[in-house]
């Protein structure tokens, strides 16, 4: 079995338990009822009155932790346990999605130009794991190949590299603005700051194990090179 295999197959081990983990935190604050008695949608739309944003909808979407901010279209999009519920886990999602709308707003430079990726990402995306594909199997006959799915790839763990200071900044707010508004008291601050640090793992090692497989694909290309 290859490095490159094991490697995969152990971060795909890693982000199950991350994500395992998520859900079951997600689940415990969920039962834990909010002391100010706010919906995640009425949490949203305070935060973002309070923050003078008053040209973004929040609404609800379909599926769990299907939670999140599009800057196309200026919406907050709240699953259904976080738009109806009265509850910690509710409060922190539904903070955090609009702590995206506030960077938005605010212009903040690390979701500017994660934006101006977006397109380049998507389509990279289609081709990478066909051109990697054939450039390991042509690696000794044309390994040009396997440098250009390299570059492809490089997209994507740029991509994954630069989401980690857009949600780790959009927690912090969150969590600032769920205290100075008093919508989370003292004891339900760290709840929530658990919550959302689960949260921000599941990209952590995303972007860990992108950047792995990258080094390991590289070096598969100047292996071969070497032996030319």
């Amino acid at each position: 079995m290859s490095g490159i295999t094991l490697l995969s197959l152990l971060f795909l081990g890693i982000s199950m338990l991350v994500s395992y983990r998520l859900r079951s935190k997600f689940t415990e604050y969920s039962r834990l009822p909010l002391s100010s008695g706010m919906t995640g949608r009425e949490v949203a739309e305070r935060m973002l009155r309070d923050n003078g944003i008053y040209d973004v909808q929040v609404q609800s979407s379909e599926g769990f932790l299907s939670d999140h901010y599009n800057p196309m279209d200026k919406t907050v999009n709240l699953s259904p346990d976080v738009y109806n519920n009265r509850t910690i886990a509710a409060a922190a999602v539904a903070a955090h999605e609009c702590g995206h709308a506030v960077q938005h707003a605010r212009a903040y430079p690390w979701l500017m130009f994660r934006s101006r990726m977006v397109p380049v990402v998507q389509v990279s995306s289609m081709l990478i794991q066909w051109v990697l594909l054939a450039g390991v199997l042509l690696i000794n006959v044309f390994p040009q190949l396997l440098l250009v799915g390299i570059l492809l790839f490089a997209l994507t763990t740029v991509f994954a590299l630069v989401t980690l200071p857009v949600e780790f900044d959009a927690s912090s707010r969150a969590l600032a603005w769920l205290g100075t508004a008093r919508v989370a008291d003292a004891d339900e601050q760290p709840q929530a700051k658990d919550a959302l640090h689960w949260a921000a793992m599941t990209y952590v090692v995303s972007a860990i194990a992108s950047l792995v497989t990258l080094v390991q694909y590289v070096l598969m290309y100047l292996g071969a090179r070497d032996r030319d």
